[in-house]
């Protein structure tokens, strides 16, 4: 094996250097800074498969008002492509519609809102995601929220439809178990 490092020179060690910068550099987040993936990080997500259009949702973040006003969503989920969808309507500001966990939804959506960000937001094109399957759930919500018009889906295809599942889950009802 040495003799055969040897006649390769310099380039030996270079390979295995160009690899990992490569790798590296395909570390980005949506502003092209370093992708942060700790627990208490955003990880936006996309809900679109590939080669179909994103979900029309702003790209920024509506401005922290600290509460969910101007919030009435519709929700569809379906528990797998054959199954019959479950729709519920939820307000907040005051609280009200057909979700069974309404108060906890606005919760969830006004604590997003005070940390200026967009829980309906798609994940950017040059994301990374890890490759694991969370289930055949789908999800839609249409409306607005803080005054902004939305319409996203929601699937449980990789970890960051996994993650954006779960931080709305309160938006879909019962949690699906975790895999």
């Amino acid at each position: 094996m040495r003799q055969s490092l040897s006649r390769l020179g310099p380039t030996a060690l270079a390979i295995p250097g160009i690899l990992a910068a490569l790798a590296l550099g395909g570390c980005k987040n949506g502003d092209g800074g370093a992708a942060t993936h700790g627990k208490d990080s955003p990880t936006p997500t996309s809900s679109a498969a590939p080669g179909t259009p994103a979900p029309t949702t702003s790209p920024t973040a509506p401005a922290p008002s600290g509460s969910a006003a101007g919030t009435r969503l519709t929700v569809t989920v379906r528990a797998s492509q054959t199954s019959a969808p479950k729709s519920w309507t939820l307000t907040c500001d005051p609280v009200g519609g057909s979700l069974p966990a309404a108060e906890q939804a606005c919760t969830v959506l006004a604590a997003a809102a005070a940390k200026g960000e967009d829980p309906f937001a798609p994940t950017p094109k040059d994301q990374m995601c890890t490759q694991i399957y969370g289930g055949p759930q789908t999800a839609t919500v249409t409306g607005t929220w803080n005054g902004k018009k939305i319409d996203a889906t929601f699937n449980r295809r990789n970890g960051c439809e996994i993650k954006r599942w779960g931080n709305l889950a309160s938006l879909f009802g019962a949690t699906p178990p975790e895999r």
